[in-house]
């Protein structure tokens, strides 16, 4: 059996990190996407329609866009608020 070479476990390794680092900007990339936020929001719009729709409420549609516009309103302002906590608290 021949040695194991330290220099190739080193090159595995940063193989393995490289490949890992990737993976998670591919994922971070996901996290902050108009695709993500948009179809959350529509996923909201439509439970709230159907539901609203169900009891009887009068323009159902128009009141189920309300949450899903509140949900894209409030990621757009978490950036500003994570900065401002950053500056303040995150020393």
């Amino acid at each position: 059996m021949a040695p194991r070479d330290p220099l190739e476990d080193v090159r595995r390794e940063l193989d393995e990190i490289k490949s890992r680092n990737a993976r998670v900007e591919r994922e971070k990339a996901w996290e902050v996407s108009w695709t993500r936020r948009l179809v959350i929001a529509a996923a909201i719009c439509l439970t709230v329609w159907v539901w609203l729709f169900n009891i009887g409420v009068d323009h159902a549609e128009l009141h189920a866009l309300v949450p899903g516009a509140a949900y894209v309103l409030s990621t757009l302002s978490l950036p500003i608020i994570k900065d401002w906590w950053l500056r303040l608290f995150g020393k």
